[in-house]
Parts: C-alpha cells; sequence; structure tokens
C-alpha cells in the first residue's frame, strides 16, 4: 500500500490520467437484515462485524486502485457507515455526500419477511422482475429512474474525478439497468461488490465489465454466504 490509507487526503482525478471520470458504484456491507436474511424494516439498521470487515476490505482495494475526489452514500443508515469506513481506508478526509434518492427499494409489504417471498409472491413474474412492485412498494424501475438522476449529477459535478457511490442491491442492479439501458445482470451485488462505470462529457456512461468484484471476508454460516437474486437491502 502507498500509504493512503493513513488519514492524509487523496489528490483527486483519475488515476490513469485518462480524462474519464469513475463512478466506483458499491453495495454497502453486511446488515443486520442480511444476515438474517430478510427484507430490512428500518433505514436505522446498522452493519454486522462482517459487513464492516467487508467495507474495510472494499476500501483498501478501491484505496490501491482509485484516487476518490468525493464520497457519496445513500441516506441509510447501513450505507453511511460503509461510506465512512472506505473513507477511511483511501484516506479520504471529505464529508461523505448523502443523497436521499440513493436509498435501497421500498419493498412495502414484504419488509420483514424472508428474501424468498418475493419469488412466492402471487403477483411476481421473474421474466419481467423489473416492473414488479409490490404492494405499498416500489418497482425497480421506479428505483432506476429516481437513482439514475443522482448518477447523472454525480457524473456532471465530477467530470474528470473517482467518485465513490455507495447504495444497495436493488439500489445498484438500477442504476446498472440505466447505465446499460436495460436490465441485463442477472443478480443483485453482493455486499461491498464493486461496479465501475466511467463517463466523459459527450461520451455517457460505460460500465466496465473487468472491474466487478466483491470484498470476500468469511461468513459466519452457509445461509449467510449464499447468493440470492434477490436479496436486496
Amino acid at each position: 500500500m502507498s500509504g493512503l490509507g493513513e488519514g492524509r487526503p487523496v489528490a483527486s482525478g483519475s488515476i490513469d490520467g485518462s480524462g474519464y471520470g469513475r463512478l466506483i458504484l458499491v453495495r454497502h456491507g453486511e446488515s443486520e437484515g442480511n444476515e438474517a436474511r430478510q427484507f430490512s424494516v428500518s433505514p436505522d439498521i446498522g452493519l454486522t462485524e462482517r459487513g464492516a470487515e467487508q467495507a474495510r476490505v472494499a476500501g483498501r482495494r478501491i484505496a490501491a486502485e482509485f484516487r476518490p475526489g468525493a464520497i457519496v452514500a445513500s441516506s441509510f443508515r447501513r450505507a453511511r457507515l460503509t461510506a465512512e469506513l472506505i473513507a477511511a481506508e483511501v484516506g479520504y478526509v471529505g464529508p461523505v455526500e448523502v443523497e436521499p434518492d440513493l436509498r435501497e427499494r421500498s419493498i412495502g409489504e414484504l419488509a420483514g419477511a424472508p428474501y424468498d417471498a418475493m419469488h412466492r409472491h402471487p403477483t411476481y413474474r421473474h421474466d419481467r422482475f423489473w416492473e414488479w412492485r409490490p404492494e405499498g412498494g416500489e418497482s425497480l424501475e421506479d428505483v432506476a429512474q429516481r437513482a439514475g438522476l443522482v448518477l447523472e449529477r454525480i457524473a456532471l459535478a465530477h467530470p474528470a474525478r473517482d467518485v465513490v457511490v455507495v447504495s444497495h442491491g436493488g439500489t445498484m442492479l438500477a442504476l446498472c439497468a440505466h447505465v446499460e439501458r436495460g436490465w441485463l445482470r442477472p443478480r443483485v451485488a453482493r455486499n461491498c461488490e464493486v461496479v465501475v462505470v466511467r463517463h466523459a462529457p459527450g461520451r455517457g456512461f460505460e460500465l466496465l465489465a473487468d472491474a466487478t468484484r466483491a470484498a470476500t471476508v468469511p461468513a459466519a454460516s452457509r445461509a449467510a454466504d449464499a447468493d440470492a437474486d434477490d436479496a436486496t437491502g
């Protein structure tokens, strides 16, 4: 490591000197809801110990490859905590900017239910999953509409900088759909998975396929480490 995690400010700008800006999309670390494998009931739930370590690992990886000039997070506590842990690892000393429209999808009547309740819902369609809206909640298309505007705004404000953007499983799925102009990803991001989006004025967004990875921290149980296509939170 080059000392980026020692509390010193990091020079802004793209580390590769390409002139492109890069948005480093990160799902928050494992939350208490993720550990229980149920849809979260509150924006105030925190990270598990494993989730905090995932955030630190992600921060060290980001420090090795990027020079964040800004860090932005969802207003939900688990995302803000993840962003703060990443900031400490990369040596970013500025404020974490909070964007409420990066919040997780509202799951409506399924709040507190196990993840598989979505697939078992009588109105759910796996082949059109992005359109499905639970009673009292949002569809992924709804999330893409609000969160996509945030991504556009961040790119406009930071045209040639690296910016860390910490959000949620459903939100990252929606952001990738916004970037790729279609629902092409087969699953939500794992906890602290990183997806890199490159952008430049007049060139739009490009998702870098070779820059997708997750922070691997051993799980306490096989169930906690299992992939779940709809495990958002």
